[in-house]
């Protein structure tokens, strides 16, 4: 009896050091993520995005799926022709937590915001997907609470596995 006990023990640990290394909780989705960005922006998982009190989220979608939803107080931005005019008078030391749907937009955008000068600069590792999926909220645009999430198109939508997918 003791063995199994052991091996139990032995199973549940290796499993909880496993996922501590993965930045999301699906370890697939963390590899498709691990294949798909391609790394230069430093990346911050959604647990220490949660603790940076003074960070600013930064939504670099398109403007209709971040008027289904987005992270409370985020600021847009979009994407294919960006406006980052709207953070110039940021102070350059600011945190900012760049996000889209999994993380390869905002993981460019975070690159054009360092070369414009912004030194705290991270994108956020699974974006607004994980987001959700590890259940925290999101608003629609009058600031209420919503289930909808935009989940890009079916292919993508896959990895969306909480809330409303909207298309």
């Amino acid at each position: 009896m003791w063995k199994i006990r052991i091996f139990f023990l032995c199973f549940v640990l290796l499993n909880s050091i496993e996922l501590m290394s993965q930045k999301v909780n699906s370890k697939t989705y963390d590899m498709l993520l691990s294949s798909l960005l391609s790394h230069e922006a430093e990346e911050i998982d959604i647990w220490d995005a949660k603790k940076m009190d003074s960070a600013i989220f930064i939504d670099s979608r398109k403007q209709a799926e971040y008027e289904v939803s987005h992270i409370p107080k985020a600021v847009w931005v979009g994407y294919e022709n960006p406006n980052l005019e709207s953070l110039e008078k940021l102070d350059k030391e600011t945190p900012l937590i760049i996000y889209c749907s999994v993380g390869y937009r905002s993981e460019k955008i975070s690159l054009q915001l360092e070369k414009k000068g912004f030194k705290k600069v991270y994108n956020l590792y699974g974006g607004i997907f994980e987001w959700v999926n590890q259940g925290n909220e999101v608003v629609d645009n009058e600031g209420k609470t919503t289930d909808k999430v935009h989940a890009y198109n079916l292919l993508w939508g896959v990895w969306l596995t909480n809330g409303e997918k909207v298309y």
